[in-house]
């Protein structure tokens, strides 16, 4: 199997590292010198490239599949629209037009297109809503990668991440020193991220659909806190309200409506394809972070 993953970032390369290990052929796209390196050491091939300038992405090879999981670099709803809109249709178009187009295409969106819940559970039938301009791009982004992709001949496939965390993303600091704001957190970890996505190239699963990639337990982050504290052996952190934080009155626009969404997500479809978590729960995730913790390596 040969696999382009553009954007080969956080879970592109965890990816990249788990099809090479499976023995595919697989090419990671980035723009930097640091990136390129970070692609070469998973054993990939690294091509430089930028997914919003179709000559560019003429020097990635003719491949099988297609991933796309670029980042915005964390900016405004602007900069997400010129990437995962723009830049997503420019690399269906220009794969697209090759003598030998790609099968499917893989794209990475977010639960963060589901909007406020009031906590009840969401899944892939649930109707968007999207409460922020940059949530709205992303649902913009999912609806190019599966119509316009079709249009042009390619089978395409939404992962819909929950909050990644993992290696260099545990922020042990926000949630055991406190102030913690009431809420769902709805993660994943992101060798189960990438695990997901290898796993539906590998079994030809979940073409023409979308998937909720989410774990087995959505917590509560007051919940989430105490045990991470008492896991740590440090004190529980301070707790307030979400109207004692919007209260505070430094919060932005989009600040304030994402504390006021809460859901919580299934895997049901997930664990319908058959897919085995290396890390079921953030009991097993955080695990390492904790070991670390405690041994005064955090």
């Amino acid at each position: 199997m040969r696999v382009a993953v553009l954007g080969c970032g956080y879970v592109g390369l965890e990816l990249a590292r788990t099809l090479v290990a499976d023995g595919h052929d697989v090419w990671g796209v980035r723009r930097s010198d640091e990136g390129l390196a970070a692609v070469e050491a998973t054993g990939a091939e690294a091509v430089r490239a930028d997914v919003t300038d179709a000559d560019s992405l003429g020097a990635v090879p003719d491949v099988d599949h297609v991933v796309f999981a670029a980042s915005s670099g964390g900016r405004g709803a602007d900069a997400a629209r010129t990437v995962f809109v723009e830049g997503l249709r420019t690399a269906i178009d220009q794969f697209a037009a090759r003598d030998s187009p790609p099968e499917r295409l893989v794209y990475t969106s977010s639960t963060g297109v589901y909007g406020d819940h009031g906590g009840d559970f969401v899944d892939e039938s649930t109707p968007l809503d999207p409460t922020t301009d940059k949530t709205r791009v992303l649902a913009e982004a999912e609806r190019v990668a599966r119509e316009h992709a079709a249009e042009r001949g390619i089978e395409g496939t939404v992962t819909r991440f929950a909050g990644l965390y993992g290696p260099d993303r545990y922020r042990l600091d926000r949630y055991l020193h406190g102030p913690v704001t009431a809420g769902y957190l709805n993660m994943v970890h992101r060798d189960d991220a990438a695990g997901v996505v290898a796993s539906l190239l590998e079994t030809d699963r979940a073409r023409d659909d979308t998937v909720l990639v989410v774990d087995d337990e959505p917590v509560s982050k007051h919940e989430f806190a105490d045990w991470l504290a008492d896991e740590c052996g440090v004190p529980r952190p301070e707790k307030r309200t979400k109207q004692e934080r919007l209260a505070d009155g430094d919060l932005s626009a989009a600040a304030r409506r994402r504390i006021l969404t809460s859901k919580r997500c299934s895997n049901d479809h997930l664990r319908e394809l058959g897919y085995s978590f290396a890390y079921p729960t953030y009991r097993e995730g955080y695990r390492a972070a904790i070991d670390a913790y405690r041994a005064g390596g955090d």
